[in-house]
């Protein structure tokens, strides 16, 4: 490819074109794209990430997960390393929502250092989009809930990024939550 910013301008092109006409859930409509870019924002500004493959995987955590994109073509396009990235932070989609999230609590602690900057940066991304607006059809207690099982998640990633952990922090305690 050439450069680490030609790699990383590859897999948001490749994100951009998977998740091409999917829109986040907020009032406005707001292009899905704008979710993994922001992930691989906070990584890069608020964490100090420079590790191009945990940059791509945070451009690309939801293709496999909301496209129909495998992780075969992700390997063949980013190398394993990326693919790998990706599997560990992918839900299994066949298993029923409520399971799917007792799964993510659950593996959060055996997660792999990558795996575990990549949950924090999605995480708060997440929830900072919940703080700015409420998804429509999302009641107030929805919104709580939703909160609370973050922060159970949050919980099993601690050690890993102090400047996302504080930010994460601040958040749940608005919510009245601790870690």
């Amino acid at each position: 490819m050439g450069s680490e910013a030609a790699a990383l301008l590859e897999a948001a092109d490749f994100a951009a074109g998977k998740h091409k006409g999917q829109r986040r859930k907020d009032p406005e409509g707001t292009p899905y794209i704008n979710h993994p870019i922001g992930v691989a924002r906070i990584l890069a500004r608020e964490a100090g990430v420079t590790d191009i493959v945990l940059l791509q995987a945070a451009l690309l955590h939801d293709t496999v997960e909301d496209t129909d994109t495998s992780l075969a073509e992700l390997e063949e396009r980013f190398g394993a390393e990326v693919r790998g990235l990706v599997q560990e932070v992918t839900d299994d989609k066949a298993l029923p929502k409520a399971e799917r999230k007792r799964l993510q609590v659950e593996r959060a602690p055996g997660s792999s250092p990558r795996a575990k900057l990549l949950q924090l940066a999605d995480k708060l991304h997440n929830l900072r989009d919940l703080r700015r607006c409420t998804p429509a059809g999302w009641s107030p207690q929805r919104v709580q809930e939703y909160f609370e099982w973050a922060a159970r998640v949050v919980a099993g990633l601690r050690g890993t990024s102090p400047p996302l952990e504080a930010a994460l922090q601040r958040l749940f305690e608005e919510r009245g939550l601790e870690l």
